[in-house]
Parts: structure tokens; C-alpha cells; sequence
């Protein structure tokens, strides 16, 4: 593995919250009848393997806004797409000591969050003291694609996989992967009572490692692309957060980074079209954490000739690519 440390933003700023009703129309994430099992399969055997503590499965409570919306939950309630996902329905207000919801909410399972931060440094440490990583930056001039695999400087594969998120939209030889950037902001605030669930609506408010530190977020921005956090940024996210919670808070930072989304949302694996021992693993957009663990495995699968890449995520869905890796020598 190659990495430069302390470069992947998105994931160093990421809260790592993972649920599977999602979006403005609160809808069940694709393919969490599957995605999900896998996750909290492999975040706890990676505990184990790891010796760390990072994954932290939890109760996410999304307040009501309107007796509405309420009556509309409790028809989803009796879908049977959505009810493996409900824990119960509150007709009144409950943690009204902490958050605003005068309406009551809903509480859902197989939700909760992992500490991004502690997860990549433990695998990072795997990865030195087996001595299969080199902490730099990989340089795309100096890798050889050739008819039967690549060559890296002193290092020969059969194939190279590239994880390198929006850095894909940098490279001269593997721009045409329709990678696209989505900016967040997030803050870090300080509370001095902890919230009994992680609470999700307009923000979410997710426990971090450092005591009474939590993050709150995120912003969606794709058009105003600056490298930097923005008196916009911070504004909406404490609007917003001031409608969800009671507590008192002290914003101790804030920060910013670039998901790569791609035009479908949906991840990008497979082999570049002219250069077989190329493949891309990309597009995982602001839900790396939940999607990770079952298309890695499947571009596992696929490379040790157990299964196939599925259409939906398939790079060869996009006709018109056309990388820019053309030298094969």
C-alpha cells in the first residue's frame, strides 16, 4: 500500500455515522438489507484482529417536525422494507430535556458510528509492522502498465488498485473517471452533558473520541469548491443545530473536506476499459463507511475469481470512459 499520511481529509474529518434511513425523504439506504450485515461483521472482527476499540453501534433518534410527518411514520412503520429498521415510534415528546421534539420522533437500530480516526491509524499500524505500506506519495509517471502487470519503481504486481478519492481528478493519466467532488464543512463542539442517542435532524451530533467533544455536520456544497471553511458553512451547521438541540454548546473547530461522488451515486469498481491491471475502487461518496466493507469484499471476490463485479457499480456502466492510461507497454 501506498499513502501519504495526514492527506485524506474527507476521512480524517468524517464522523463515521452510518444509518440506513437516509435523505430528505428519510427512505431505506440501497441495498442495506445487505450492506448493513456486512458492516457490523467486519468492523467487529476488525476489532478483534485490530486489538482497538472504534466501532460503536447505537440508537439514532430523528425528532418529528409536524404531527404530519408523524402520521406518515407510523403508515412506513408497516412497510416491510423499513421495518427491520424501526426500533418504536414516540407520539410525544421524549428527550425533550435534550433536543426539541415536541412531536416526538423516531428511534431506529443498526445505526451508529465509527471513529474514523482510531480505525485507519490501527490498520496503518498493521500495515508498518508488517511492513506492507510505504508512506509516501505515489507518483502516477513512474508506474508501467504493461500487457501481464504493472511495475512501481522496484515493486511488481499483476495489477494496482487506485483508492485515491477526488486525488483521481489530479492525475493527468486517470481524470476521465467520473469522480465528481461534494465539499462538507463540519464543527467540533464541546458539551458538558452528553446526548443519550446520537440525534439526526438537519445535523447529526456524533460522539468523538476526546471526552464531551462531539462532531456536528455536514454541509453539502458542490458548485463553491474552495479549499477552506467558510462563515457560511459554520452558520448553517449552527442554525441548524441550534433548531435540534437544548444543550448548551462551545464550537471548538471547524473543518471541511471533498467526498468523491460520482453522477449516479453509486461507487465505481472494476478494470479501466484499455488497461485490464488498472481497477478503481472510488465513488463511495458521504457513505464510506457503510459501503466499504461489502464492495471491498465483493472487488475481493472478484479479483480471486469468485464472483463479478455487480452492474450497478460496475465501471464498465459508464460506455464513454476513457482513461488517459494509454501507454501500455
Amino acid at each position: 500500500m501506498l499513502d501519504e499520511p495526514h492527506k485524506n481529509r474527507s476521512s480524517a474529518i468524517a464522523a463515521g455515522l452510518f444509518n440506513p434511513i437516509t435523505g430528505k425523504l428519510m427512505t431505506r439506504t440501497w441495498m442495506a438489507d445487505m450492506i448493513f450485515p456486512e458492516l457490523h461483521h467486519f468492523y467487529m472482527n476488525a476489532e478483534q484482529q485490530l486489538g482497538q476499540k472504534f466501532f460503536y453501534p447505537q440508537t439514532l433518534y430523528r425528532p418529528f417536525v409536524s404531527v404530519e410527518e408523524q402520521n406518515t411514520w407510523m403508515g412506513k412503520s408497516l412497510d416491510p422494507f423499513v421495518r427491520p429498521y424501526i426500533e418504536t415510534i414516540l407520539s410525544k415528546s421524549t428527550y425533550d430535556h435534550q433536543v426539541h421534539d415536541p412531536f416526538g420522533g423516531i428511534l431506529l437500530k443498526q445505526c451508529g458510528y465509527l471513529d474514523v480516526m482510531r480505525f485507519m491509524s490501527s490498520v496503518r499500524h498493521l500495515l508498518i509492522t508488517t511492513k506492507s505500506i510505504l508512506e509516501e506519495r505515489f507518483d502516477e509517471q513512474l508506474l508501467e502498465i504493461k500487457n501481464e502487470g504493472v511495475n512501481y519503481k522496484d515493486i511488481e504486481s499483476g495489477k494496482i488498485i487506485l483508492c485515491n478519492g477526488t486525488g483521481i481528478l489530479s492525475t493527468s493519466r486517470f481524470s476521465g473517471i467520473p469522480v465528481r467532488m461534494l465539499k462538507g464543512e463540519t464543527l467540533t463542539i464541546e458539551l458538558d452533558q452528553a446526548p443519550e442517542l446520537i440525534y439526526n435532524r438537519g445535523v447529526y451530533i456524533v460522539p468523538q473520541s476526546e471526552l464531551n467533544s462531539f462532531k456536528v455536520g455536514a454541509t453539502y456544497e458542490a458548485k463553491k469548491l474552495s479549499e477552506e471553511v467558510t462563515n457560511a458553512g459554520r452558520m448553517e451547521l449552527e442554525q441548524k443545530l441550534t433548531d435540534l438541540l437544548k444543550l448548551p454548546y462551545r464550537v471548538i473547530s471547524q473543518d471541511w473536506g471533498f467526498r468523491p461522488t460520482t453522477p449516479d451515486r453509486r461507487p465505481i469498481l472494476g478494470p479501466l476499459p484499455d488497461s485490464k491491471n488498472v481497477i478503481i475502487f472510488n465513488g463511495l461518496g458521504t457513505k464510506g463507511v457503510s459501503l466499504a466493507p461489502y464492495f471491498s469484499a465483493q472487488l475481493c471476490n472478484w479479483l480471486l475469481g469468485f464472483g463479478e463485479i455487480q452492474p450497478e457499480v460496475n465501471i464498465a456502466r459508464f460506455k464513454s470512459l476513457s482513461s488517459k492510461s494509454s501507454a501500455v507497454v
